[in-house]
């Protein structure tokens, strides 16, 4: 039988975590998965914007296309769970996504690809469903993935695989709470209007921002959007362009890139704009107002 390929992005991200997941997810589907660490600054807001490149990445193709599986690994920061937040899964087309319950990461996906509702599971009742149904586990094993802090490892690959073969995994639907376009930044500050951060800094020193330039404050303006420099503490006005080609040579510009649905960038042409700025993952990218 041929199982989907699985992508997995996660913030247990050492080279011994990578290498034993790597391997059970191999045993599990018959071949290496692609495993992403997201050890920067703010995992959660990269994990938002990849998840939904990831999903957006399989349109536009002309045709059908084979079902692939994602596992997102990243714990909500905020101390609310005894053990870690409960884990949920839902399909976006032919494509399964099994991921921690963490508002800033489903967030884009509610926004931009309606994702309404999740199936939450509990571990527990999941897996002692499955021994007494199909898989071959005694009561000794049973209690060791359930009493495990280490579930990414022990029971998301498992939860995968036995929805992947269609079995009865016991799970309660959840309705997503309505969140703004933008809210992929700290919770204190998601429902902000000026509240644009840097969702993910590519390898050439780019800044993808959390939302399309339309939805950026002050974004039609002629003079441009006043960029909060970190390096510094200057305000400097940087124009928006449509593209990246009608941005000047070695100036910064705000422009429509490679992520989202259309989703801005804060740039420099010919050089780096997390460099110039003085920006990281998180980081709050317009100056403030007052």
């Amino acid at each position: 039988m041929t199982h989907p390929p699985v992508i997995s992005l996660t913030d247990c991200a050492d080279p011994n975590a990578v290498a034993r997941q790597s391997a059970r997810i191999a045993a599990l589907f018959g071949a290496t998965p692609s495993v992403l660490p997201l050890t920067g600054p703010d995992p959660e807001g990269v994990a938002a914007l990849t998840l939904l490149d990831l999903l957006r990445a399989t349109d536009l193709v002309g045709g059908p296309t084979h079902p692939v599986v994602v596992l997102v690994n990243i714990a909500p920061r905020d101390g609310s769970w005894t053990n870690g937040a409960p884990f949920c899964y839902f399909r976006h087309k032919q494509h399964l996504v099994i991921s921690t319950l963490n508002p800033r990461v489903l967030a884009p996906l509610q926004a931009y690809l309606e994702l309404t509702e999740v199936q939450v599971t509990d571990v527990r009742e999941v897996v002692e469903a499955a021994a007494a149904q199909w898989a071959e586990l005694s009561p000794a094993e049973v209690e060791e993935i359930v009493r495990t802090q280490f579930r990414s490892l022990w029971y998301v690959p498992l939860l995968a695989r036995w929805l992947v073969d269609g079995r009865p995994v016991p799970a309660r639907p959840h309705a997503l709470q309505a969140s703004a376009p933008g809210a992929t930044g700290p919770a204190d500050t998601a429902g902000a209007a000026d509240a644009v951060r840097v969702a993910v800094v590519d390898n050439f020193g780019n800044c993808k921002l959390d939302r399309p330039v339309a939805a950026i404050p002050g974004s039609r303006a002629s003079d441009g959007l006043s960029v909060h420099s970190s390096r510094d503490g200057r305000r400097v006005q940087v124009r928006c362009y449509d593209r990246l080609p009608d941005v000047p040579y070695g100036e910064p510009g705000i422009t429509t890139g490679s992520s989202g649905l259309g989703f801005a960038e804060l740039v420099v042409r010919g050089g780096s704009a997390a460099d110039l700025f003085g920006l990281r993952e998180g980081d709050s990218v317009l100056a403030p107002t007052h």
